[in-house]
């Protein structure tokens, strides 16, 4: 598998195929990928919500009829899609039971070595709660973090992805009970394959060019 060729010929998909579906090994696979995703001192601050049903996804796509009418049809006609959440604030019952999954990973070589890890991810979360006071911010990040895994995973296992900041967030959180549980949504990705209507299968990717991008040191 070349990684730079999947990147470079990857496209949003901005029409689906509604009679299409990702094949049940495949969504498990997508699923996985979002469990490993990388995270800021192994917060995993997030949760996924994931649609398949016609049902699930016009609750999903009540978020987008009012101001966002453009991405409703992704919604509708992908084959799955996926709400991913950001904790808004830090929650020690989150925060001890990642660490005892950590333990039973066998992550720590003595109870030193839990303490340190334990002590860093509270230090980093009091510096973003209590002095930077940007902690939503913060956990958002390590959500697009995994934002960034299931897209280049979707391109590797062949599947066509829409990443969405365009819905009201306020209509989600409420349609799916997120704030009860200390989330809000942050991103919708659509899963699926293209259509015949799917314009932006065949345009050429843009970017800008390398000397604009790096500076070498």
């Amino acid at each position: 598998m070349d990684i730079v060729h999947l990147a470079r010929e990857r496209r949003t998909v901005k029409a689906y195929d509604s009679a299409r579906r990702i094949p049940a090994g495949i969504v498990e696979r997508l699923r996985e990928l979002l469990r490993l995703a990388p995270s800021s001192v192994n917060s995993q601050p997030w949760h996924f919500v994931m649609a398949a049903t016609p049902e699930g996804k016009e609750r999903i796509a009540k978020a987008a009829d009012a101001g966002y009418q453009y991405n409703a049809p992704k919604i509708r006609d992908a084959s799955h899609v996926i709400v991913l959440a950001s904790r808004v604030e830090p929650d020690a019952a989150h925060l001890q039971a990642v660490l005892a999954q950590e333990e039973r990973d066998g992550r720590f070589i003595n109870d030193a070595a839990k303490a340190s890890q334990d002590g860093s991810r509270k230090s980093y979360t009091n510096l973003h709660r209590f002095e930077r006071k940007d902690v939503a911010h913060w956990h958002e990040k390590q959500t697009y973090l995994a934002l960034g895994t299931l897209l280049l995973g979707a391109a590797a296992l062949d599947v066509g992805a829409t990443p969405m900041e365009g819905f009201d967030a306020a209509v989600l959180d409420r349609e799916l009970g997120l704030r009860e549980k200390g989330f809000t949504a942050t991103v919708i990705v659509s899963l699926g394959y293209g259509g015949d209507d799917d314009f932006n299968a065949k345009l050429p990717k843009s970017r800008l060019a390398e000397d604009v991008l790096f500076t070498d040191i």
